[in-house]
């Protein structure tokens, strides 16, 4: 877990996920926390074990994800030496080290169907059993677990157990995310870039251009507040003028005129035509009104995103658009564009 991440937002769906969050902590209750990737499960985990009476005891983090079938369970449970191949000595498992503390299970849809079975016992006896053992043994643990996935479907399916269902979810905290967080994508995007640009050594934070923060707010954000992270610092350290606000960010790192396709194999582009863009869906179509006026907004954005990849470097900017140096002058004329805007 990221130590030194914090909880910023405003919006009234995020504080009240916050809110549940803080109320369920003193409970000794498990509780369930749902969300997109990057909403901060990891981040709620640790915060109903920092505000629960076990806020000094152990805080113990298994991916369930991260490991094959045939490990979970001796990481869970813990085995005795000789229990199976490789087993040289005794291991306690995670429960045991969560002893009197709280086990934060991540990614617990995709366990398997017999470390359900286990973990079911577990969560209702107080009680586990390390493989290779013949006794049970003790354990006072808080569960929290966090998943993406629907649950309640997975159990309709049979590929999830719904009595374990049922005993985990005596609270369900379902993160909202980024995308419906109301003014939070500024919110942390400033935060994020002035942190950045501090370890940068700037002096000043000089904020984001107006269509750069328009970008922000457009953007649908499948990672969400982890996305956003990573796209608003890699913005503010390629950025060379502190002085001047952030004009260009990219969403997808990967994006690149060389990235190669499926296979292995890299597109072939000609050296003198640009290639030719994606027709706009069908639906866009619809909500035009003023052809003229449309077709300049698309213009003028597109000139203004390209002239801030290219840090304002006008002929750079205008080889990248297929243009003469003279006829992209013409476009910045007819927009107003300028450096400061």
């Amino acid at each position: 877990m990221e130590r030194d991440a914090q909880f910023i937002g405003q919006s009234g769906a995020f504080l009240d996920a916050v809110e549940r969050a803080s109320r369920a902590a003193p409970m000794r209750r498990p509780v369930l926390v749902i969300g997109e990737r990057g909403t901060g499960k990891e981040l709620i985990a640790e915060r109903l074990h920092r505000l629960s009476t076990r806020w000094d005891e152990p805080l113990v983090t298994l991916n369930c994800a991260a490991l094959p079938e045939t490990l979970i369970e001796a990481e869970l449970f813990g085995h005795e030496a000789g229990s199976f191949t490789g087993a040289t000595r005794t291991r306690v498992g995670r429960f045991e080290e969560a002893h009197k503390g709280t086990l934060f299970l991540d990614e617990l849809g995709t366990l398997s169907m017999g470390a359900q079975e286990r973990l079911l016992r577990a969560v209702e006896y107080g009680e586990v059993t390390r493989i290779g053992a013949s006794k049970p043994i003790r354990v006072d643990v808080r569960i929290v677990a966090a998943t993406n996935e629907n649950l309640p479907a997975k159990a309709a399916r049979g590929e999830f157990r719904a009595d374990l269902l049922d005993r985990l979810s005596f609270e369900v905290i379902t993160l909202p995310p980024l995308r419906v967080r109301e003014g939070d994508i500024a919110v942390l995007a400033d935060y994020f870039g002035r942190r950045m640009g501090a370890e940068l050594g700037w002096e000043s934070w000089p904020g984001f251009a107006d269509h750069v923060a328009e970008q922000l707010e457009q953007h649908p954000w499948p990672g969400n507040v982890r996305e956003l992270r990573n796209a608003v610092e890699r913005a503010v350290y390629r950025w060379d003028d502190p002085a001047t606000p952030i004009g260009h960010i990219q969403f997808d790192p990967f994006e690149s005129p060389w990235m190669p396709e499926a296979g292995g194999v890299f597109p072939r582009h000609s050296n003198s035509e640009p290639a030719a863009p994606a027709a706009p869906a069908a639906r866009e179509f619809d909500s035009v009104a003023d052809l003229r006026a449309a077709v300049d907004a698309h213009e003028r954005a597109i000139v203004e995103h390209a002239l801030g990849r290219h840090r304002w470097n006008q002929r750079q900017t205008a080889k990248a658009l297929g243009l003469s140096y003279d006829q992209l002058r013409h476009c910045i004329k007819k927009h107003g564009l300028t450096d400061e805007a």
